[in-house]
């Protein structure tokens, strides 16, 4: 009887959980249509838009820096955007679901905070911390929407996309942390001393 029980037991356990073309685990009880995976593509399409957005908001920073340290980090960046975006359109095809954008109001937001940055500061290094000021706002938004699409990834069971995510995720912390090394070396300082004169 335990015999018998026990392979009714993973017949069950078979007819619940089938696989994608990708390998991820999906359970048919409602894994696709559940609030959970739901929240997961809405926050994927808000970070496509974002990177698209950002796509064309790093050359205007780059542009519009002086210090050649600055710009360097910024197309660097600029670089890594266009992969992450490729990464997101893996994710979406990894999931069966269509590249769509759904636009992102904190990005937008962060975006025109620091173009309104760029007009109001002279140029020099008055002009340069404050594109470094509003790049890390961004930084820092995509640090947390990728950390918490990471560990949606882990909880639906997706490995594959949450170690796609990981990879993004480890380049915006590297990002941030560039921008903090140009901040600290000379631009910050200068800056600071160009105000005290203005006093």
């Amino acid at each position: 009887m335990a015999i018998l029980k026990n392979m009714d037991n993973n017949k069950e356990k078979n007819r619940n959980e089938q696989k994608d073309t990708k390998g991820n685990a999906i359970k048919n009880d409602g894994m696709q249509s559940s609030q959970l995976m739901k929240l997961f593509e809405d926050s994927l399409k808000d970070l496509y838009w974002a990177e698209k957005a950002l796509t064309k908001a790093l050359p205007e920073m780059a542009k519009k820096a002086t210090s050649a340290e600055l710009v360097d980090a910024l197309n660097h960046h600029l670089t890594e955007t266009e992969v992450q975006l490729e990464r997101i359109e893996e994710i979406f095809e990894l999931i069966e679901k269509k590249a769509v954008t759904k636009k992102c109001d904190a990005i937008e937001g962060l975006i025109k905070e620091g173009q309104s940055i760029m007009k109001e500061c002279e140029e020099g290094s008055m002009r340069d911390a404050g594109i470094i000021s509003a790049a890390q706002k961004i930084e820092h938004y995509e640090i947390a929407s990728y950390g918490t699409l990471k560990t949606f990834a882990h909880t639906l069971g997706l490995k594959q996309i949450a170690e796609l995510l990981e990879e993004t995720l480890k380049e915006e912390k590297a990002a941030d942390e560039k921008l903090t090394e140009v901040a600290m070396s000379a631009i910050n300082i200068q800056a600071s001393e160009n105000e005290v004169e203005s006093d």
